[in-house]
């Protein structure tokens, strides 16, 4: 139950390890130029990268996490083709060498005054601002849950808690139907939910399960993904190998004593349908960062207000956000961190040098389909919902060569580009490919 409680704070779980990195819950020192919130992808590879603009001794991060996860890779820990292990790593061995760790969670915002409250007491104030924060997992709004997770047969990708029991359901799967869920809330990789369901049937397939296999989709959106580019390829998927979808529907109640999952339809208020599963796939609701909404800095949604550009506050012109705490009208995603690190460290250099900045986020951000244990389908697009594909080819179509970017260069580019605030995503490569024509 530990782990449920966990679960309830949608906070990763820490594992023990060594202090590898001078920090401090209290620090003497209350005044950083930069204050970056948030250890995960977007506050590491901005502290990286203000390390160098401002020195590591006027930049501090605040982070409470022992453990940073690269998250994109649990869709396959819950197939069983990568390990958590694998994604886990020692937040003071990504944490920039020089850059102040403050261990603590952030508990209030206050950009009137320039300062940042932290749980220990202390305040911190500072010149400028970066909230990375991400986003919240809400399992508690489903009735059922996080406690059913205690049961066997339902798993979810979207937690280090329960990334595991989604590989057990699997591998315990005998007959029956196999549900998976997106729910009705924005959600960082909107592609997982529906990954999962995938590399299910490829699993199914390769361990003679699949005639006894009833795998179905069942999602809150009226389109089984948003680009119709890529959207007709995923179509043809689920045609060929027979998986049902059903548009419109969300999860509302899970049942795991009597292995039911409760569905509402959003076009006819009220009706509700049960589904029985042998499987279930829980996608959470979310929503943004309590921290942010409760601040002046959230819009009227509880999203970071920022220039859809420059990702600067709309308000409060020395504070600036990245990833999935904003409202920038992009998917969430690693890699729309990527290209917004590389705009807002330009933004943040011009702004110093009293310039106007000089670059626009476009809205590149990519979601790697995995469509089985060997096949990708990499969609690239803009705010337009025009795909921005890196390469000379038609991504629409599934590859090999896609899906080993995504399962080992990915990562390493991560680990060692990205959180080092040397991968700004792949523009400059774009042109190259394209001749220049992109």
């Amino acid at each position: 139950m530990a782990s449920l409680r966990r679960l309830k704070l949608c906070h990763p779980t820490g594992i023990a390890i060594s202090h590898l990195h001078t920090s401090s819950r209290a620090s003497a020192k209350q005044h950083y130029k930069m204050l970056v919130l948030g250890g995960g992808s977007g506050g590491i590879c901005m502290s990286a990268r203000m390390k160098r603009m401002f020195g590591a001794e006027n930049v501090a991060t605040v982070e409470p996490s022992e453990v940073h996860y690269y998250q994109p890779i649990w869709t396959l820990v819950g197939a069983g083709a990568k390990t958590v292990a694998s994604s886990a790593r020692p937040t003071a061995s990504v944490m920039p060498s020089g850059v102040k760790w403050v261990k603590s969670k952030v508990q209030e915002i206050n950009p009137d005054k320039n300062t940042v409250l932290v749980d220990d007491g202390t305040e911190i104030s500072y010149d400028y601002l970066i909230v990375a924060l991400g986003l919240q997992l809400h399992y508690e709004k489903i009735k059922g849950l996080p406690e059913a997770f205690e049961h066997p047969k339902i798993g979810s990708n979207y937690s280090v808690e329960t990334v595991e029991k989604t590989w057990k359901a699997l591998q315990n799967f005998k007959e029956g139907n196999a549900v998976f869920t997106f729910p009705n809330t924005p959600v960082k990789c909107a592609g997982a939910p529906q990954k999962i369901m995938y590399l299910s049937d490829a699993y199914f397939r390769k361990t003679g399960k699949r005639a006894k296999a009833n795998l179905i989709y069942n999602t809150s959106l009226p389109v089984l993904f948003g680009i119709k580019k890529y959207a007709d390829t995923l179509w043809d998927i689920v045609k060929t190998r027979d998986l049902q979808i059903n548009l419109r529907h969300n999860l509302i109640e899970v049942r795991p004593d009597k292995q039911e999952a409760v569905f509402e339809n959003l076009d006819k208020p009220g009706e509700t349908k049960v589904f029985e599963y042998e499987m279930l796939h829980v996608t959470p609701p979310m929503g943004p960062s309590l921290v942010v909404k409760g601040s002046p800095l959230a819009d009227e949604n509880g999203w970071m207000d920022l220039n859809k550009e420059t990702l600067q506050h709309n308000k409060y012109p020395n504070v600036f956000g990245i990833g999935d705490c904003t409202n920038l009208p992009t998917a969430k995603t690693g890699a729309a961190v990527a290209a917004q690190s590389a705009i807002l460290n330009r933004t943040i250099n011009r702004l110093l040098k009293n310039q106007k900045p000089d670059k626009k986020y476009d809205g590149y951000t990519s979601c790697p389909l995995v469509t089985s244990y060997n096949t990708v389908v990499l969609a690239e697009f803009d705010y337009n919902g025009q795909p921005l594909e890196t390469f000379p080819i038609n991504q629409a179509k599934e590859r090999r060569l896609m899906y080993y970017m995504k399962a080992d260069v990915m990562p390493h580019l991560y680990w060692h580009g990205l959180l080092r605030g040397l991968w700004g995503g792949p523009g400059p490569y774009r042109k190259l490919l394209h001749l220049g024509m992109k």
